[in-house]
């Protein structure tokens, strides 16, 4: 018995950390992500690549322990992200694509679920960007699966909110330098 609950408790750990992903195929439900949006008083080519810039030119050290890019070209990345998510660290590996200057999604390749599709969208507005991040989850397994999504998309989207934090204060700190 003792060994069952290691095995489990070690699936789990894999499973947390985006070592291992369930694509069974099985019972798939899909849930929203989102929608996170804000103003961001800077134009949508300043927060473009504010986004953007890591992922197609250099990394920056100080997002080393939260990025890795494994492949770029000029218009996508396949990039690494590194989140902490309590006492363990989750890693997600996914495609970024980048339709300059309004739009960037992002596809799931590995990751504590077998599916997720993001998007931020850049709005032009007279204050500046209308940001919109939405995006879908999905798991297997019915309502086990479904159960999983709600545990993940928390602590995703509370991810997400912190890097739209970090690119809301560069871009207007960009901006306010012209």
């Amino acid at each position: 018995m003792l060994g069952l609950v290691a095995i489990a408790g070690g699936g789990y750990a894999l499973l947390v950390r985006g070592a291992l992903t369930l694509d069974l195929g099985t019972g798939r439900r899909v849930r929203g992500l989102g929608p996170i949006e804000r103003t961001i008083a800077a134009p949508p080519e300043t927060v473009f690549d504010v986004i953007a810039a890591p992922y197609l030119g250099r990394t920056p050290i100080a997002m080393s322990d939260k990025l890795e890019v494994w492949e770029r070209s000029s218009d996508m990345a396949v990039a690494a992200h590194r989140t902490n998510t309590g006492r363990l660290t989750t890693t997600t590996v996914e495609t970024v694509r980048f339709e300059r200057p309004y739009r960037i999604t992002f596809r799931l390749l590995r990751g504590p679920v077998p599916h997720a599709q993001e998007s931020y969208d850049l709005l032009p507005v007279e204050s500046g960007t209308r940001f919109v991040y939405a995006g879908e989850l999905g798991t297997d397994l019915w309502a086990l699966g479904s159960w999983w999504g709600d545990k993940v998309a928390h602590p995703w989207e509370r991810a997400v909110a912190g890097s739209v934090d970090a690119i809301a204060a560069e871009a207007e700190r960009r901006a306010g330098r012209r």
